[in-house]
This record gives structure tokens, C-alpha cells and sequence, in this order.
């Protein structure tokens, strides 16, 4: 740049120790503390102090490093990342639970490397207007508009370009002096000197590829090939016109198919009438029939076969099979458990589980009828194996559920969901072993459904329907007792009993018989929940079910894998009649007919029935019931109006049984008799068989030994 007297001289630019970092420094200092306060066309380079002036000289420290340019220019990258390093890994800290000492998994390695609290108020809201409002002015956003348009943007670039100087001569005029607020600045987008930082240059990058190989084409082309090559084009035109439509008409096609059928589903009544609950019961209804026709043979059976042979056979009976209820999924399950509806009489509800406890996988319910015997009205799969189950007596939709993982649930067998409508947790008393009965009861005084439960885990436990929640109390606790070396004394162990049975009076519903995996019968009662009322040394081996006597207070049955089945009298600690059958005896049920009659199964397959008042040594019948050898049968129930019984073994099968006339012998009703006194008749006919046992005298004469009556008499009901 030339000077006033005509010599050129370049602006000297100092270098501070040699360094890039200085030369970016003295770059970013104002302009006029180098060149002094003299404007562009008033600097006078004459006057400028010479830089070799001992003030300005550059000072370099005996210990900087003497780098290159290279190594100037080399770019570091440090990464801060959030792990302290400085935090220990090896922290060992005493475990009181345990009493040892433990090491530390998880140690806290975040270092905060920076933090800071900011207080913001929002423009828009009430504690801000009330700010700018105490600060003395009003903040619009036309005015936030106005001071950012570009006009105003280039206004304030030639001020800041302009010296201070400058600034001091022309003041701008305050906007107190307009009638306008003061502008508040834009907390959003500030932006600090301090806190910018140097973007590096972006580096660039080149790569080579290969070129697209180019080739020149020519020929002669007339008027008729051009004609010709249109010609060919339209032709391809017209058939993929033609594939097109021919697709488009089968597509026309199957939406008017489907269009049939949507309106034959929706828009007609006929459509709605399908979907429809009466034409559901119209479907079963018909499907009835067409398995009525199928099955006619063994319906007619049913109605109408009498064993002629039980005319000359008086001591004997025969069992008629009739139906074999089977199902794809339950093939490889073994039935639980069986229980009769307490209204409909042809609906019985079969649970399937495993008893093989190293195979234990899912579990399922079905709800059978005899009506079609060729599926199951209602299918319910469970998680686990269903090992129990029971049919309300005043709800017939209701059935309560006992599961191999120790929970128990009620189900709604009319719910479409078919889910529980209650189901016990670990968190409200679920039993920690299988639960392998469950029963019904009355309602407590409060209304609310109940029923009890028994699992191996030695608890009998009441579950009471409160609303929307399941509440249990548990009524008896079983324990193992010892007798000790001193006379009435008992020293009580430690180990819990498993219960594995229990049923209730049918005339005193607080008192209850509950069966042991250490083949003991407890009396127990509701209203003592501490000891038993009494205890009979029963069998040897695990028992399988007690019964309580329909008609009678005071008799009950058990059996045992023992082989045998047994009478007993609860004031009698010996059995009235011990039965073997030979094998483990799966269960038993009393006739719902008669007082004498009852039936066991036992796991070689075979159906025993015994009436106590025809013969007292022998069943009436011995039959095998099932198909495959080695098949157990795990269950039986009579049905309480019709001649049958049901049996179901460990493949998944329920087979139906009719019995003959000699086994279903009722009592005969005179005219104008209520049906109580017939049933105080069954009870009085059970006594008379009984007396000839418990009588000392006909006793030692028939060589039965001698009963002895319990010290613990029955409470009476309040």
C-alpha cells in the first residue's frame, strides 16, 4: 500500500515464538491496538514503532518445545468419556445376611466433567410477563421481527464495524425516545465470543474410477422398417392388453365370489340368524342328532339292555360298556380326576394332568356330555396339570380347580375368555406342593362362596370368593407326631404330613376326614385348627381317597396303593370290612342310590362293585374295563340319576359303564312316603348289616376280632 511520500512499505506481522497458535492470537486482536487509533486513509506507517524495540521482541522460554511444521499442523483428538478412573474395581464389603464378605459388582463410575445450572424462565408464560412487566416495558413479537430483518442485521454490522469513536460522535437514539419498548435479548440463540471454538478445515478426498465404455452405432433405417417396428410394438401391446384383462376378469371374478359371501355372511337375516346364539343351539342340536344316529346301537343299549342272566343270578352282576369319551390332545395325559354337574345330569367335567412327577408339562379340563360323546362341549388348556377338580351344587357354571404347581382357580365354563375368574398366587396362600383335592362348601355367613383345598405340602386351606380377590385361611396344619418313651406324651417332629385326600360329612358339614401320604385317616373339624379330633392308623401305603357314607353319619371308606379297601365306623378304631382287589386301588365312590353300594377301581384295570347288603365277603362284579393292557384306571364316579358309572385311566380315556339290575337296586318307596324317610330307611339297613359286626357275641362266633370304640365322641352341631 502506498504511503504519502510515495514508498511502499508492507505491514510487518509478528511471530510469537514461532508458533501457529500466536500468529491465530494476534490475528484476532483489534485491529486498531496494532495500528493504533488512525483510520484506513490517516495510517501513517512512518510513525509505527520499530518492532525490534526491546518491548515487542518476542521472548522465547528456555523450556518450549522446538517443534516443526509438521508436527505443528498434527491434529490430537482426546475423548472424554464419562468412567472415572481414579474409582476402585476391587471393593469388598461385609454381607450381614450371608456373614461373609462380599466384592461389590457395580461401582459408581461416573466423573462429572462439567455441570451447570441454568435458571430460564419461558418468554411466554406468567412469570415471565410478570418479569419484563417489573423491568418497566412490554415485549411484542412484532418488534423480535422487525429488529431481525435483514435491514436491521445490516445496520448493526456497520456499527460494530465502526470504531468506538464513531459510536461516542452519533448515539443511537434510544427506543425510549421512539415510544418503544427495549428489545430483550434472545437467551435462545446467544451466542458467547468465549464459547465459540475453531472448526478445522474439512479435508477433502478424491478417488479414480473407470469410464462407462461409450461404442458409436449407425445404420440405414427406410420407411418401412419404421412402419414394420411400430407394427411389432403394437402387436406386444395388444397381448399384454390381453393378459391384463384376463387377469383383471378371474380377479372380477373371486371379489364377486367373495362378495357373495359377504353379503350372504353380513347383509342377509339368513347370515345374521348363522351367527346367532339360537341357531348355535339349532348347529348342536343337529350335530346331536347325526351322533345320536351314529351311536345308535349303544343308545338303544342304554335305554333299554337288562343282563337276563341277573334273573338267575342274584349275588352277581354285569357292567355294559357304552361310550369311550377320547380326545387328540389328552392322549398322552392321564385322567385326574372326574366330577358330575350338579344340575345338568349328562355334563361331567374330566381333569387331565400327569402323575409321573419327572414329566410334568401342560394340563387340561373338558367338559363331556353324554348327548356327543364324540367331543367335548368345552376345552380349557392350563399351564400346568390339572390334578383336581369340583362342580359347584347351587352353580352349575362354576367350577374350582386344583393345579400341579400348588395354585387353585375358578373357572366360569360359560365364559367365552375361558380364562379364571379367580386364581391364587404366591402371594395369597398358594400351596407350595400339588394340590390334590378341592371341595365345595355352603356359604359362609356373609354369603361368599368357599371351598377347601388339601396339597402335600400338609395344609387345608379354605378360599373364600370376596369380590374381586381370593382369600384363604388355613384350617388345619397336618403334622408328624412320635410317640415319646413316657406315657401320654407326644414329642412332635419337625416334618409336615401330606394330606392327599379329604371329603366331608354329608350330614355335619364341620366335621371332615382327611388321608395321608403315611397312610393315616385324621378326624378333623372345622372349629379346631391345632390338633386332630382323632387318628387312625389306616394303612401301610399312601391313601388315595376317603369317602364319607351318603346316607350315614358315621361310615366312611378308604383306600390305599396298599391293595386293600376299607369300612370303617368313626367310633371304631378297627376297620368293619378290609377288602384286597390285588393291586393299588386308584379310588372309590359310594352308589348315590343305595347305602350298601359302592365301587373301586384298581390300577390292573379292573371295575370292582360290592353291595354290603347282598354279600359282605365278595364284590357282586369283577370286570376289565379297559382296552391295552398295562392301562391304569385312576378314577370312578356314579352318576346320581342315571344306572352309570365312569372310569378313567392314565392314557387319557374316560369310558362309560352301565351297570345291570342287580347292582342298582333302589329302595322301594311306599305311596305318600317322603323321599327323607327313604333315605333314613337306607341308614337303618346299614345298621342292621353293621350290628352283626359290632355285637361281641356274633363276633367271637364268626371270628372277627373284636372293635374297639374311640374315647372321642362326635361334637353336636349348634
Amino acid at each position: 500500500m502506498p504511503n504519502k511520500g510515495g514508498v511502499e512499505k508492507k505491514p510487518v506481522q509478528p511471530v510469537i515464538n514461532g508458533s501457529v497458535a500466536a500468529q491465530r492470537r494476534i490475528s484476532q486482536l483489534p485491529r486498531n491496538s496494532i495500528m493504533g487509533n488512525f483510520r484506513d486513509d490517516e495510517q501513517d506507517f512512518g510513525n509505527m514503532p520499530d518492532l525490534s524495540d526491546e518491548a515487542l521482541r518476542p521472548v522465547r522460554p528456555d523450556d518450549q518445545l522446538k517443534l516443526t511444521e509438521a508436527e505443528l499442523n498434527e491434529e490430537h483428538t482426546r475423548i472424554l468419556t464419562a468412567r472415572n478412573p481414579q474409582a476402585a474395581e476391587n471393593i469388598v464389603r461385609y454381607s450381614y445376611k450371608d456373614r461373609l464378605f462380599k466384592p461389590i459388582p457395580h461401582v459408581d463410575q461416573l466423573a462429572v466433567h462439567f455441570q451447570l445450572d441454568g435458571n430460564l424462565i419461558l418468554r411466554d408464560s406468567d412469570e415471565g410477563r410478570r418479569q419484563v412487566a417489573r423491568d418497566g416495558g412490554e415485549y411484542t413479537i412484532e418488534e423480535e421481527d422487525e429488529a431481525s430483518t435483514p435491514e436491521a442485521e445490516s445496520t448493526e454490522e456497520k456499527t460494530t464495524q465502526d470504531g468506538e469513536d464513531e459510536d461516542d460522535e452519533k448515539p443511537v437514539e434510544s427506543s425510549a425516545t421512539n415510544g418503544k419498548t427495549k428489545k430483550l435479548t434472545n437467551q435462545f440463540n446467544f451466542s458467547e465470543r468465549a464459547s465459540q471454538t475453531y472448526n478445522n478445515p474439512c479435508r477433502d478426498r478424491e478417488t479414480f474410477v473407470e469410464q462407462t465404455p461409450r461404442a458409436v452405432f449407425s445404420d440405414n433405417v427406410s420407411q418401412w422398417a419404421i412402419f414394420d417396428a411400430y407394427n411389432e410394438d403394437f402387436d406386444l401391446q395388444q397381448k399384454a392388453k390381453e393378459k391384463e384383462n384376463k387377469k383383471s376378469s378371474t380377479k372380477k371374478d373371486d371379489d364377486r365370489k367373495k362378495k357373495f359371501v359377504a353379503t350372504d355372511l353380513s347383509g342377509d337375516d339368513m347370515a345374521k340368524f348363522a351367527r346367532s346364539k339360537s341357531a348355535s343351539i339349532s348347529l348342536k342340536i343337529i350335530e346331536r342328532m347325526i351322533n345320536q344316529n351314529t351311536f345308535d346301537d349303544i343308545a338303544q343299549d342304554f335305554k333299554y339292555w337288562e343282563d337276563a342272566a341277573d334273573e338267575y343270578r342274584e349275588q352277581e352282576g354285569s357292567l355294559l360298556p357304552l361310550w369311550i369319551f377320547q380326545y387328540d390332545l389328552t392322549k398322552k395325559l392321564a385322567c385326574t380326576n372326574l366330577a358330575w354337574n350338579s344340575q345338568y345330569s349328562d355334563l361331567f367335567a374330566v381333569a387331565f394332568g400327569s402323575y409321573d412327577f419327572l414329566k410334568q408339562t401342560r394340563g387340561m379340563f373338558l367338559v363331556y356330555s353324554l348327548k356327543n360323546p364324540s367331543f367335548p362341549e368345552y376345552i380349557f388348556q392350563t399351564e400346568s396339570g390339572v390334578m383336581c377338580l369340583d362342580f359347584h351344587h347351587h352353580h352349575p357354571n362354576l367350577l374350582c380347580c386344583g393345579f400341579y404347581d400348588g395354585s387353585v382357580a375358578v373357572y366360569n365354563v360359560a365364559d367365552e375368555q375361558k380364562r379364571p375368574k379367580y386364581q391364587s398366587t404366591a402371594r395369597n396362600g398358594k400351596h407350595t406342593d400339588p394340590v390334590w383335592q378341592v371341595r365345595w362348601q355352603k356359604d359362609d355367613l356373609d354369603g361368599n362362596l368357599n371351598f377347601y383345598s388339601i396339597s402335600s405340602d400338609g395344609r387345608v386351606v379354605c378360599w373364600t370368593l370376596v369380590k374381586s380377590d381370593l382369600m384363604y385361611a388355613d384350617i388345619v396344619q397336618l403334622k408328624l407326631e412320635k410317640p415319646a418313651t413316657e406315657p401320654n406324651e407326644t414329642l412332635p417332629l419337625a416334618t409336615l404330613g401330606c394330606g392327599t385326600c379329604f371329603d366331608f360329612n354329608k350330614q355335619q358339614d364341620y366335621l371332615f376326614i382327611v388321608g395321608t401320604e403315611e397312610g393315616k385317616i385324621h378326624k378333623c373339624s372345622k372349629s379346631y385348627n391345632n390338633q386332630f379330633l382323632d387318628t387312625f392308623d389306616a394303612h401301610h401305603m399312601a391313601i388315595y381317597a376317603v369317602r364319607w357314607n351318603t346316607f350315614h353319619p358315621k361310615i366312611f371308606l378308604s383306600c390305599s396303593a396298599d391293595w386293600t379297601v376299607k369300612v370303617w365306623d368313626i367310633n371304631y378304631k378297627v376297620p368293619l370290612f378290609t377288602y384286597d382287589l390285588g393291586s393299588a386301588v386308584g379310588d372309590i365312590a359310594w352308589a348315590p342310590y343305595s347305602s350298601t353300594v359302592f365301587a373301586a377301581c384298581t390300577a390292573d384295570g379292573k371295575v370292582f362293585v360290592f353291595d354290603l347288603n347282598v354279600n359282605k365277603y365278595e364284590p357282586l362284579t369283577e370286570q376289565i374295563v379297559v382296552q391295552k393292557k398295562r392301562t391304569k384306571l385312576t378314577h370312578i364316579t356314579f352318576n346320581r340319576n342315571h344306572p352309570i358309572i365312569l372310569a378313567g385311566d392314565d392314557r387319557g380315556n374316560v369310558i362309560s359303564l352301565k351297570l345291570s339290575p342287580n347292582l342298582r337296586k333302589k329302595p322301594k318307596v311306599k305311596k305318600g312316603q317322603d323321599v327323607a324317610e327313604g333315605t333314613e330307611g337306607e341308614s337303618v339297613k346299614l345298621d342292621k348289616i353293621l350290628a352283626l359286626i359290632r355285637d361281641p357275641d356274633d363276633v367271637k362266633s364268626k371270628g372277627v376280632p373284636t372293635q374297639q370304640t374311640s374315647t372321642t365322641p362326635i361334637p353336636t352341631t349348634n
